[in-house]
């Protein structure tokens, strides 16, 4: 990326911020404070690992001269059932063996039965709060209501798999399934609207869903007949992914969208 220009040979200024053209032809405002911060954060998270490490490092010592793990591992077994020779002698050793088996058993289903309700109840309010809080970024988005030709449910229907719901934070993740990261902020973690922007990039029927493309996509508006809903051509239709096919097939049905020919 590079420093961009005004006519008078000027670096552009955004926001107080300097304004970079990267190789793709997008101009970004770099946020230096942010970058700095990050920077700083990552140093000391680093640091961290490195003395994280080291405590691991010092508690193998421990276990210096075991060439073969599996074969210590088999020595202690032999040990421990040296003492249990007298049982086996005995004929007895199977039968406690299964007895400790089907008390343990039963515990563990006692348990789950116990909080099988409460675990219910924590995995739908767990449903409902990435509902609410993917959802609602997507009914929210000033980038959809602004540059997109087809509605927010039709949007998330295609793109609301890349986005998941990380301690208080909307994430996305690309196809890989990395973090998508800011390039106004580098080192922070995209907003919804820029990850948003990043996905429908690289999406390859963008121009079938971006507002003045010239293909307005399921949410263009319509009239002639249509009573002012949302029309779709057959060709661009059937130019869409078949998941925003779908959900702009189940929007014919109930009478939102007009599917001409």
């Amino acid at each position: 990326m590079k420093l961009k220009y005004d006519a008078e040979g000027h670096v552009v200024v955004e926001d107080g911020k300097p304004v970079y053209s990267h190789d793709d032809g997008k101009d970004i405002a770099f946020d230096a404070p942010s970058a700095v911060s990050t920077i700083a954060r990552i140093n000391a998270e680093a640091k961290g690992h490195r003395e994280k490490a080291k405590e691991h490092k010092d508690a193998l010592k421990a276990f210096d001269g075991i060439e073969d793990p599996t074969e210590a591992l088999k020595a202690l077994t032999i040990v421990k059932n040296l003492d249990a020779k007298k049982l086996v002698d005995a004929g007895e050793i199977d039968k406690v063996r299964d007895e400790a088996i089907k008390a343990f058993e039963g515990k563990i289903k006692s348990v789950e039965e116990k909080y099988a309700p409460v675990v219910q109840e924590r995995d739908a309010l767990k449903n409902a709060l990435v509902q609410e809080k993917v959802g609602g970024s997507f009914a929210r988005s000033k980038l959809i209501a602004e540059r997109l030709a087809i509605p927010a449910d039709m949007v998330q229907s295609r793109f609301g798999n890349s986005f998941k719901v990380d301690g208080d934070a909307v994430v996305a993740y690309d196809q890989n399934g990395n973090k998508i990261y800011s390039r106004a902020k580098p080192g922070e973690v995209a907003a919804f609207d820029e990850a948003l922007e990043i996905l429908i990039d690289q999406y390859p029927y963008r121009d079938h869903i971006m507002k003045g493309s010239g293909a307005n996509g399921g949410g263009a508006q319509g009239g002639g007949g249509n009573g002012g809903k949302r029309t779709v051509t057959r060709a661009q239709f059937e130019a869409l992914d078949p998941a925003t096919q779908a959900t702009t097939a189940r929007a014919a049905g109930k009478g939102e969208v007009v599917i001409v020919d």
